[in-house]
């Protein structure tokens, strides 16, 4: 009798530990001590802000690798390693620049695309340099002029979107290049020339022409109040006089980091969630009033690289249905380029991918809520908000729509592709205080942040993984996002 009382004790323990609740899992794993341990790590002014392309930024990269590899979580299913090699270029501009037309010299200009060039030509005014404006013109020899965006896209971010189509349209219609004036505010125009006229980083080009490394010159000019376009539009004919150094271009190798926890459920684990976050930042620059230097991103992006480790060990000791790929990027700070290597380069068909949960931050000024960038846009978005409020916050859409800032992360590439793609951000209720106060600030460190409120964040990311990731029902975007008919193609729904 006793042996028959202790064998069933012993078969009632072994169920209660496989009968755990989501939510004991969640908070067995994600503990306060071992958020502050990896966000310290990341954010030390040792690692000099990560930025891509330093031995730091590969520091970190090796720091997550081996996280994942103390977690049991398998590598990436391509090379056996976990990473995934970025090739990335340096390019330093060689800023001796002028411009004229017709006699009249412009000072404030940049160079979105350059080539060394010295020419006295023809220009001709071209309205928005769009398809319909080339219509019955033949500009061989000559330049474009052109005014930056489109009949429907005034501001600086949607005209530096049509940029390709610009030059592709120039280039059939014969151009030598294209001067484009762009009407916009002192402090946009400031940002576009700390971009364009400073060193940056860019993806490879292994098509890119040797015999004309740098295709056809681009050019933006400072139009403030739009007169300079206006006024050339009147003029009968357009000469221009440019001379426009060119620039040098470094190969770097980077790296995204990745691994794999397969699910348990034999038809689901065919469907993969890709849990993502960058781990880069912006290095050293302008001393703040202290005179610190180092820009240590412990919130952008610590904190969202950090989410991903926490799933990571989470899934790793207690798997889902549906499979888990973990990313952790690169060179997200230099315009999404790991993410957008990623998806030209999937380690898993993207038809596999059902969703991607990025986890990107600025900063938070309000620790009552998780908000979440393109919530409301899928379906997953009950099993988010549940998720959250059992973790003792509350889930919020965007609230400030008009930084647009679903489209600066690199949830932007999967969501283009069709996959369902919102980011996890620490609660804001506005994007101002707090969240602008350290943004991209060398104030951004480590000991700055609220443990007690990112104990409840950081629970509550991993438990909304965990409850798509179990759902039945594939996640989806809902009907007429703008990316739902990208996803019925991807997945031939």
């Amino acid at each position: 009798m006793k042996f028959n009382i202790l064998t069933l004790l012993l078969f009632l323990g072994f169920c209660s530990m496989y009968s755990q609740s989501d939510i004991e899992k969640v908070t067995e794993t994600v503990t306060k001590n071992k958020i502050e341990g990896h966000i310290y790590y990341l954010a030390d002014d040792l690692l000099k802000g990560r930025e891509t392309g330093t031995p730091e930024n590969d520091i970190a990269s090796s720091y997550l690798a081996n996280t994942l590899r103390s977690y049991g979580v398998k590598p990436n299913p391509q090379n056996g390693t976990y990473y995934q090699n970025v090739n990335l270029e340096k390019v330093v501009p060689d800023n001796f620049f002028f411009i004229s037309i017709n006699g009249d010299e412009y000072k404030y200009k940049v160079a979105l695309k350059t080539k060394k060039v010295k020419a006295d030509a023809l220009a001709e005014y071209v309205g928005y340099g769009l398809e319909g404006d080339y219509k019955g013109k033949n500009l061989s020899e000559k330049y474009a002029i052109v005014k930056a965006g489109g009949p429907e896209t005034k501001d600086a971010r949607g005209a530096f979107k049509l940029r390709e189509a610009k030059e592709e349209l120039a280039k059939r219609a014969g151009a030598l290049g294209i001067i484009e004036f762009i009407q916009t505010d002192s402090k946009t125009w400031g940002f576009i020339e700390h971009r364009f006229k400073g060193d940056r980083i860019e993806l490879a080009d292994p098509n890119r022409d040797v015999d004309d490394k740098y295709g056809l010159a681009h050019i933006w000019v400072y139009d403030e109040y739009g007169s300079f376009a206006l006024d050339l539009s009147k003029e009968e004919s357009l000469r221009l006089k440019i001379v426009l150094g060119g620039e040098k271009r470094t190969p770097i190798t980077s790296q995204n980091v990745i691994g794999l926890v397969e699910g348990t459920d034999p038809e689901l684990k065919d469907e993969f969630i890709i849990y993502s976050a960058h781990y880069d930042h912006v290095g050293i620059g302008s001393p703040d009033e202290t005179g610190d230097i180092i820009y240590n991103g412990a919130r952008d992006n610590a904190v969202g690289t950090t989410t991903v480790l926490s799933m990571a060990e989470n899934l790793a000791a207690y798997p889902t249905k549906r499979s888990a790929l973990f990313i952790l990027f690169t060179a997200e700070e230099n315009g999404l380029l790991g993410s957008e290597y990623y998806v030209e380069n999937p380690v898993v068909p993207l038809d596999q991918v059902v969703f991607c949960f990025n986890s990107d931050n600025g900063g938070y000024n309000n620790t009552s809520l998780s908000t979440i960038i393109g919530l409301d846009r899928t379906t997953a978005s009950s099993n988010i908000k549940r998720a959250v409020s059992e973790s003792g916050l509350t889930a919020i859409e965007d609230p400030a729509p008009d930084q647009n800032l679903f489209e600066r992360s690199d949830n932007l590439h999967f969501a283009k592709m069709g996959i369902p793609s919102p980011t996890f951000s620490m609660g804001f209720s506005s994007f101002d205080g707090d969240v602008t106060k350290y943004y991209h600030k060398p104030g951004d460190e480590a000991d700055t942040l609220d443990y007690d409120y990112l104990l409840k964040f950081f629970r509550s990311y991993v438990l909304s993984g965990r409850y798509i990731a179990n759902d039945p029902t594939t996640p989806f975007w809902v009907p007429g996002d703008k990316y739902e008919e990208k996803g019925k193609e991807l997945y031939k729904r």
